[in-house]
């Protein structure tokens, strides 16, 4: 007689454990297992799939011809269809993450009546029913498509059934962790059941040709939720990033299959839903007030060329210990960078506490961020102001060197065109009388804080 046993599964990475422990032992996550239902056990399986299977007809590569049905179907945003290589290939599996709120499923649903004007689309709901989003189309203008049809479901078997049926080209699942299997026990969201209701919906998309997108839940640390090996299942995983409660919001890839990791869609919300920034650079320093610890930086967002401001404020700190707060920038990065200002140039720190902001709600990931933080935190501290006319950007080393960056070029062009003379940059891109190089950072404090 076959035996049944039970498993605790990690819900963070998968791994199975005879017993409940509080603490997993794969990845070091504490009271992630969850308890599965009995699952039967023996050589029956291995003895079945070693007689099963059959000999394969591989094609040569020059064999394989290229369907009609690859054509991209566009997003109706430029700068989305940049982000996946070129539009939504019919066949492709994209995951879309992000923080609850910030637009995931508004800017789905505008995709969907932008593809719904030519195509057929489905919107399958696990978490709203089909009055709420009725609401939400009725205020995106969505609702007059006649292509676009919904469905609320929590069942991947019927889900996948219907995209089989090839009755749809581009298929919106909101969201992956609201699925489940009718053959497995185990609550929706749980690893068994996002595995499984995953692989089952992307067989089905790979059999229809249709395109279908997950929507993905994060984890408080920013992670999607759910094992890692959902992120290897699909094509493309796109994370939604930047404030939910105001600023630009942006879209880039973190894997594309299809296309490049390297671009970014900037959106901004209204309240007839997500517009795409033309202009985010003069958005960003529409507002700006040239006073002390205020620094314009070129930065890139994917290999769009962007001009931010970063704010500092440094007061004398009213305890023993100083404070460091950052909003929009890595703090660990910004106390390496106040570190070296205090080793390499003659600034005391050591009694102040220190915030930076990034304004518009950005965060930012840029080594040549260093240079413009530096400069903003002394200018704060010093009292002593930029000109209006500087742009700044750089890598700094832990010598106090300026190091080179990629794409000084792009950088340079977006700042003349929004008007700024100067640029304060590493020595390796001085090309012209625009680009002021510096060496290395005591020297751009003592040259250029007035």
């Amino acid at each position: 007689m076959v035996k049944s046993k039970t498993l605790f599964i990690c819900q963070n990475c998968g791994a199975s454990y005879p017993k409940w422990t509080g603490k997993c032992d794969n990845c070091g996550e504490w009271n992630t297992l969850v308890e599965q239902a009995p699952v039967s056990s023996g050589k029956s399986a291995v003895s079945k799939s070693a007689s099963s299977g059959r000999v394969l007809s591989p094609q040569t590569m020059q064999s394989i011809s290229i369907e009609e049905t690859a054509k991209r179907m566009t997003t109706g945003y430029s700068d989305l269809d940049a982000v996946l290589g070129g539009g939504i290939l019919p066949g492709g599996v994209m995951l879309m993450a992000g923080q609850p709120g910030i637009g995931k499923s508004t800017l789905l649903l505008q995709v969907a009546s932008e593809v719904g004007k030519t195509q057929p689309v489905l919107y399958a709901s696990g978490e709203e029913s089909a009055s709420q989003v009725k609401l939400r189309a009725e205020r995106l203008g969505a609702n007059t498509r006649e292509h676009l049809h919904f469905i609320a479901s929590t069942s991947a078997d019927d889900i996948a059934a219907t995209i089989r049926s090839g009755a749809y080209t581009f298929v919106i699942i909101d969201s992956i962790q609201t699925l489940s299997l009718d053959e497995i026990t185990s609550a929706p969201g749980t690893v068994s059941q996002i595995t499984n209701s995953s692989n089952v919906i992307i067989r089905a998309a790979k059999e229809a040709g249709a395109a279908v997108v997950l929507v993905g839940h994060v984890t408080k640390e920013g992670s999607i939720a759910g094992p890692k090996v959902l992120e290897h299942l699909v094509d493309v995983v796109l994370q939604f990033e930047g404030d939910r409660y105001g600023g630009f919001k942006v879209v880039r890839a973190v894997k594309n299959r299809f296309g490049s990791t390297n671009e970014a869609a900037i959106f901004e919300m209204y309240e007839q839903g997500l517009r795409v920034v033309e202009n985010p650079s003069a958005a960003l320093l529409a507002e700006r007030q040239n006073a002390d610890g205020s620094v314009v930086m070129a930065t890139l967002e994917g290999t769009r060329p962007l001009l931010v401001e970063i704010q500092a404020l440094v007061n004398p700190t009213s305890f023993g210990y100083p404070k460091r707060t950052a909003s929009g920038f890595d703090l660990n990065r910004l106390n390496l960078l106040i570190a070296v200002l205090e080793r390499r140039t003659k600034l005391n720190l050591s009694d102040k506490d220190i915030y930076i902001n990034v304004v518009g709600g950005l965060r930012l990931a840029d080594p040549a961020a260093d240079l413009a933080i530096c400069m903003a935190i002394a200018s704060a501290a010093a009292g002593k102001r930029l000109s209006d006319e500087l742009v700044v950007f750089g890598e700094v080393g832990l010598g106090g060197e300026i190091r080179s960056v990629h794409s000084s070029d792009r950088r340079i062009a977006e700042a003349k065109k929004l008007g700024f003379t100067q640029a304060i940059a590493p020595k390796s891109a001085q090309k012209d009388s625009f680009i002021k190089g510096v060496g290395d950072l005591r020297q751009a404090l003592i040259d250029y804080l007035q």
